[in-house]
């Protein structure tokens, strides 16, 4: 079919089947050409998550770090607490049989 032809169908408004089904080939291999690289969609969507993020304030950061330290002091004074027990413990007990 010449493009004049052609032109005189999309114009009247009576397009060809044949052109139809060559503009879905044609979009589908456009599409084909323009998938993206998994890397660069990857970071792409990592971007648009991030901007959903709510963030804490700078008061709820140092809140937050404040309750972790306390934590971690908390937990290091029981371990140190039960070391220093079972070492007494230990060494009562090779006396007592030593």
């Amino acid at each position: 079919m010449s493009e004049r032809n052609k032109r005189d169908e999309v114009i009247s408004g009576k397009e060809s089947v044949s052109s139809t089904a060559d503009k879905k080939a044609k979009a589908a291999a456009k599409k084909k050409d323009k998938k993206q690289n998994p890397l660069s969609r990857w970071l792409k969507d990592l971007k648009g998550e991030l901007k959903k993020v709510t963030w804490p304030s700078g008061k709820d950061t140092l809140k937050n770090v404040g309750t972790v330290i306390v934590c971690v002091v908390l937990v290091g004074v029981f371990i140190w607490v039960f070391d220093f027990l079972a070492r007494q413990v230990v060494e009562a007990l090779l006396n007592l049989f030593a």
